[in-house]
């Protein structure tokens, strides 16, 4: 078979030919347009900015402590990042004194979970990203959830490509003033 455009031959009155597009022509066009459409989309799909990775840090936190992985948990922060608690009257510097922290709180397994609610992300550069915001936590006691809302700000920086929390402060959510 051979492919290619096809015309009928001018009509009596003179209109211009009809074309014929081979269905082979019609996938073609149809598998252009579906690539360049991909192909616009690609730069915004993979290339995140420092906010877009920074919330992706405190995404696998926030699941972290949600699976009630300690280990996972402690992995979020660097090696010699601060975290100021909601429930600890110290401050906790390093991964000894972070994995003390979640250790003392008996999150494994615990059942407690983390779900952020609202936060708001100041980009300093391309290495470092403030974020602070509202997130409740659920802990489980006497075998009944317990909600706890606090805030939050987290800074979190890249180092060697990857994006990990250098300073955490929680503390409980006051309610406001009635």
């Amino acid at each position: 078979m051979r492919w290619g455009i096809r015309t009928d031959t001018i009509t009596a009155a003179g209109t211009p030919p009809k074309i014929h597009i081979s269905s082979f022509h019609r996938s073609a066009r149809f598998g252009w347009l579906l690539l360049t459409g991909l192909l616009m989309m690609l730069p915004a799909l993979a290339i995140a900015g420092p906010t877009e990775d920074a919330n992706a840090a405190i995404d696998r936190w926030s699941a972290a402590y949600s699976a009630n992985d300690v280990e996972l948990v402690v992995k979020s922060y660097w090696p010699d990042a601060i975290l100021l608690g909601t429930k600890s009257p110290v401050i906790s510097t390093g991964a000894d004194a972070i994995k003390k922290y979640f250790t003392d709180l008996k999150l494994q397994g615990s059942g407690n979970k983390n779900l952020i609610q609202e936060r708001h992300t100041i980009p300093i550069d391309e290495n470092a990203v403030l974020v602070t915001g509202f997130y409740e936590f659920t802990r489980m006691q006497e075998g009944k959830p317990v909600p706890g809302p606090s805030r939050f700000t987290m800074l979190v920086t890249k180092r060697s490509g990857e994006w990990r929390i250098a300073h955490h402060h929680s503390s409980p959510h006051v309610e406001a003033p009635k």
